[in-house]
């Protein structure tokens, strides 16, 4: 990936030459069909495996150094790249470039009177600015679901992991010359000034969304200052419920693993809510589960009286993304009670019912307001990848354009192709 010369004085003329060179890109691959782009995503996947180790060092000098500033122990792990992480990357970049093409697609057609032919077309949005922290593998996702998608990709990545998203940018760029494609189809902002965040949330002309993914502070920001649509989530305050008729050893698997499984991710279970009607049999064991397992675990004063470990919950946990080994664990009465919870603390993203009951299931799904809602799975499953998508760029939490996973599909809109054979409006 070519360098662009950065310092402080030149920052603004980097930035808009950057968007330049992206929104001739967006030109091209607009146009282009689907084998050169697949072309490019497979050429990218090979070669963040034959790069595997220049890519572990680049991280392992970002784990450090974030190690030394202080940074906090999710963000550190978020940062940090193993092994398998690596070949996610390039296996989540190679399911892309399986994925159909959604570019030229027909959502509807339909044929008027007047002998107007009508088509809704799916066209790329143009070009995406990612702005992201931490996840150095954010780079490849995006990168490549924007180019499934026809769009050029500005990336924005935290200078945390500023050497990390380097060396992953560098093998995307790779699989772009491969293929023939302009390098500018994605593109990393080349410095680690904040600066550049601001530049990018007004080049109006060049940028035609944004989508931030990180912390609320970040994603708080870009939702007040950008002058561009933001497609975002401020946070992910997840809940499972346990309903009176949930089969203890699955909710038991369901609560553990949707909390504990990884802690920092925002798809992980913040809220644990248990129907009264089984919190004699069901909440001991589901306490002890988290407990023993090193989870802090914040209650009302009926999840206290069942474990002594268990400490007092305030009125804002029941609004926190903890992302990190503690949840916040209360009783309610029924299914109800339990939809009200979720709607008046979530922060509609990705929430669950464990039960055998079909009929409270389904009241739960409908009428939790979330962009996910689960029945008898875990949280955790609040991915791209899990869903079909072979990656996604964040989960909105809007309601507008997208909704939930954010993959290929959702980086599109469309256009009305009207085929006539000369009418004229009277």
């Amino acid at each position: 990936m070519s360098a662009l010369p950065v310092t402080t004085d030149d920052l603004s003329a980097t930035m808009q030459q950057l968007g330049a060179r992206a929104r001739e890109a967006a030109a091209v691959l607009a146009t282009v069909p689907p084998g050169p782009k697949v072309e490019a995503l497979r050429a990218a996947a090979a070669a963040i495996r034959a790069r595997r180790a220049e890519i572990q060092a680049a991280n392992d000098r970002d784990v450090a150094a974030a190690k030394a500033r202080g940074l906090a122990g999710p963000m550190v792990e978020r940062l940090t790249l193993t092994d398998a992480r690596i070949e996610a990357m390039a296996t989540g970049l190679e399911e892309i470039a399986a994925l159909p093409d959604p570019i030229g697609t027909v959502i509807a057609e339909w044929t008027r009177p007047n002998g107007l032919r009508i088509q809704r077309v799916r066209v790329p949005l143009g070009v995406i600015g990612i702005i992201y922290e931490s996840r150095p593998n954010v780079t490849a996702d995006a990168g490549g679901l924007c180019l499934k998608s026809g769009n050029a990709a500005v990336l924005r990545g935290g200078s945390e992991s500023f050497h990390s998203s380097h060396a992953i940018a560098s093998c995307l760029a790779e699989g772009l010359r491969a293929a023939g494609l302009p390098e500018a189809c994605i593109q990393l902002v080349p410095t680690t000034d904040r600066a550049a965040v601001g530049h990018m949330l007004t080049m109006r002309e060049h940028i035609d969304v944004i989508v931030p993914r990180g912390g609320k502070t970040l994603i708080q920001r870009v939702a007040e200052e950008s002058r561009i649509p933001v497609i975002k989530h401020l946070d992910g305050n997840c809940h499972v419920f346990v309903h009176a008729r949930a089969e203890l050893e699955k909710a038991r698997r369901v609560v553990m693993n949707a909390k504990m499984r990884r802690t920092s991710i925002c798809g992980a279970a913040e809220t644990l809510l248990v129907d009264r009607a089984v919190a004699d049999t069901h909440l001991a064991p589901l306490v002890k589960d988290l407990l023993d397992a090193g989870c802090a675990v914040r209650g009302d004063a009926a999840v206290r009286a069942v474990d002594p470990r268990v400490e007092p919950v305030t009125e804002s946990d029941w609004d926190t993304e903890y992302l990190d080994a503690i949840i916040a664990c209360g009783v309610v009465d029924g299914v109800d009670a339990a939809i009200a919870h979720v709607n008046r603390h979530g922060s509609h993203h990705t929430d669950a019912i464990v039960t055998e009951d079909e009929a409270a299931a389904e009241r739960f799904l409908h009428r939790v307001d979330s962009g996910i809602v689960l029945w008898n799975a875990s949280t955790q499953f609040a991915d791209g990848g899990e869903f079909g998508m072979g990656a996604e760029i964040g989960i909105s939490t809007d309601k507008f354009h997208a909704r939930g996973p954010v993959g290929a599909e959702q980086l599109t809109s469309y256009k009305y192709v009207v085929r006539g054979t000369g009418q004229t409006r009277g």
